[in-house]
C-alpha cells in the first residue's frame, strides 16, 4: 500500500464534504499545522479539547479532523498557561494538524444529519432545510467496443450514473474512431504513422460535480488508450437537494414517551429533555444535529410530529408547545455519531486508492453536561 500525505486525505474528505456546503462565515478548513507531510494516522473528533489532543498524542496521530472548529472566533493571544493555549502548544509541538468541517459536514450526503436519521431508523428520508442543489455534469467518452463494459462498470463504481433510486445509468452508441499515432506514442491499437480506424462506443453518463476528479480518475484508469478522448458538459438538470436536517417516518408509530426511549437508545444518551404530551402519537420525525432552535417552525410546517435537536431554549420550547410540536432534546453532543461515520467513509476511500492510513474515532467524551 502507498503512503498518503495530509493534502490527499483532505482532498478525499472534501469530495465527500465540500467546503462550499458550509454556511457563510463558518470557520472551516485547516486551523493548526500543515498538510504537506506524510499521514499514517488520522483521529476523527467531535471537539478538540485538551484531553482529545492528549489522546491524539498517545495514539501517534498526525492529523485531527474535527466537526466543531477549534478556533471559532479570532484569537487575541495564545496563553499557554490556560487550556486553550496549551491545546495549540501541544498540537504544534507534536506536529499534529487540525482540520475542521462544521456545517459542510452537517449538509453533506452521509454527514452528521444523515447519520442521525439512520441511527433513529427513519425511512423515506428528505432534507429538512434545503441549502444546496448539486450541480450535474455529463461525461461522454469514446472507447473500443471490447472495453465498453469495463468503462461503464468503472464509472458506475465511482458514483457516476446515479439518477434518483437508480445507479450505473448510462447510454451507448456505436461508431468509428480514427487516429494517427505519432512519434513517441505507444498506441494500444494501431501502428506508428498509420491512420487507424477502430470500432468504438460512445458512452454517456452523468455525475454530481463534486465527484468529478474521482469519476475521471476511474475512467482513465480503466481506459485502454494512452490518450483518452472525452467531453464534459455542464447540465441544467436539477441535481440532488442537500441541506440542514432530515425528516422521515418511523416504521411503526410510537408514543412520545416510547420515542424518547428510542432516542436514548439509538443515540447513546442517558437522558433527554422532552416537550409535549408523552401520550402523543409519533410517526413523522424531523432531526437536526446541534442547535436547531431557529428551524422548529420548518419542522412543524413539513408535518413532523416531533423535532429532535439540541440546545433547545426555554422560550422556544414554549413556542413549540403553542404550535403543537413535540420536542426531544438529546443534547448537542449526539453529533458524536460523526466520529465513527466519518472514519468509516474515509477508510473506504483510502482502501479504494490503496493508501495506508488508519482512522481512529476519538474515545474521549466531550459532553460538558452531566445529569445528577
Amino acid at each position: 500500500m502507498k503512503t498518503a500525505n495530509g493534502f490527499q486525505i483532505i482532498e478525499m474528505f472534501e469530495q465527500f464534504s465540500p467546503k462550499q456546503y458550509a454556511m457563510e462565515g463558518d470557520p472551516i478548513g485547516l486551523h493548526v499545522g500543515q498538510l504537506n507531510k506524510p499521514v499514517t494516522k488520522v483521529m476523527i473528533a467531535l471537539d478538540v479539547l485538551e484531553k482529545v489532543v492528549d489522546e491524539a498524542i498517545e495514539c501517534g496521530v498526525e492529523l485531527i479532523i474535527a466537526h466543531h472548529p477549534l478556533i471559532y472566533r479570532p484569537l487575541k493571544k495564545i496563553d499557554t498557561t490556560v487550556a486553550g493555549g496549551r491545546i495549540i502548544e501541544k498540537l504544534i509541538k507534536h506536529d499534529i494538524a487540525v482540520y475542521a468541517a462544521h456545517t459542510n459536514l452537517d449538509v453533506a450526503k452521509g454527514g452528521v444529519n444523515d447519520l442521525l436519521a439512520d441511527a433513529l431508523q427513519l425511512q423515506d428520508i428528505e432534507v429538512l432545510i434545503p441549502t444546496h442543489e448539486t450541480a450535474l455534469k455529463k461525461l461522454v467518452v469514446y472507447v473500443p467496443k471490447a472495453d465498453e463494459q469495463k468503462i461503464r462498470e468503472a464509472l458506475g463504481k465511482a458514483g457516476a450514473g446515479a439518477v434518483g433510486n437508480y445507479s450505473y445509468c448510462s447510454f451507448s452508441g456505436e461508431g468509428t474512431g480514427r487516429f494517427l499515432p505519432g512519434e513517441g506514442s505507444e498506441p494500444a491499437i494501431g501502428s506508428l504513422g498509420k491512420l487507424e480506424a477502430v470500432a468504438e462506443v460512445r458512452v454517456e453518463t452523468i455525475f454530481p460535480e463534486n465527484i468529478e476528479k474521482k469519476v475521471l480518475s476511474a475512467m482513465i484508469k480503466a481506459h485502454p488508450y494512452e490518450e483518452v478522448a472525452y467531453d464534459i458538459y455542464k447540465l441544467e438538470n436539477k441535481g440532488e437537494s442537500l441541506g440542514l436536517g432530515k425528516i422521515g417516518v418511523l416504521a411503526e408509530e410510537m408514543s412520545l414517551e416510547q420515542f424518547s426511549e428510542h432516542v436514548k437508545q439509538t443515540l447513546d444518551v442517558d437522558k433527554v429533555r422532552v416537550v409535549g404530551d408523552l401520550h402523543s402519537p409519533i410517526k413523522k420525525v424531523a432531526v437536526l444535529g446541534g442547535d436547531g432552535n431557529k428551524y422548529f417552525t420548518t419542522a412543524k410546517f413539513k408535518g413532523a410530529d416531533v423535532y429532535v435537536t439540541g440546545d433547545m431554549y426555554y422560550h422556544t420550547a414554549h413556542d413549540a408547545m403553542m404550535i403543537g410540536l413535540n420536542i426531544v432534546d438529546p443534547g448537542h453532543n449526539v453529533e458524536k455519531v460523526m466520529k465513527k461515520g466519518v472514519a468509516r467513509i474515509l477508510k473506504e476511500m483510502c482502501h479504494e486508492r490503496n493508501l495506508d492510513v488508519e482512522f481512529i474515532p476519538s474515545e474521549i467524551n466531550t459532553d460538558p453536561f452531566r445529569f445528577i
